[in-house]
């Protein structure tokens, strides 16, 4: 058997995976980082994107993420997400929807603030939809 690292995968809302994995992958703010067992410790910021996890040799689970913080230590990873939706549960229109509102959003914002919030919105719509026509 392979070796393994705990994966914690933690939405504001719930737990969504605490489980062994053999390598998991996460987008990281640089760039996309994958994380074995007997990592070095590190701590980065998350951009949108997917995390994969890895069992087995191939991937088993993948969630679109918004955005959160991941922390590599001797007992494993630990992501904290501000949102997590499995792959599957992402449709194209879906996708769409979403996008279309951050787009409005931003047309309508007046203040420099509301337009970072509505640009990040769009980000992660955008993000979003590209997993969807990837995965659909």
């Amino acid at each position: 058997m392979a070796d393994t690292l705990q994966l914690e995968l933690v939405s504001p809302e719930r737990l969504l995976l605490s489980e062994p994995v053999e390598m998991v992958t996460v987008p990281g703010t640089d760039g996309y980082f994958g994380v074995l067992p007997k990592h070095a410790p590190v701590i980065s910021t998350l951009r949108p994107g997917l995390i994969e996890v890895y069992k087995d040799g191939s991937v088993t689970q993948q969630y679109f993420v918004a955005g959160g913080f991941a922390e590599v230590n001797a007992s494993g990873v630990t992501v904290l997400v501000d949102e997590a939706l499995p792959v599957a549960e992402i449709s194209k229109s879906k996708a769409d929807e979403r996008r279309a509102a951050a787009q409005e959003q931003l047309d309508k914002a007046a203040t420099d603030e509301d337009k970072r919030k509505a640009g990040l919105a769009l980000r992660i719509a955008e993000e979003m939809a590209a997993v969807a026509s990837r995965a659909n």
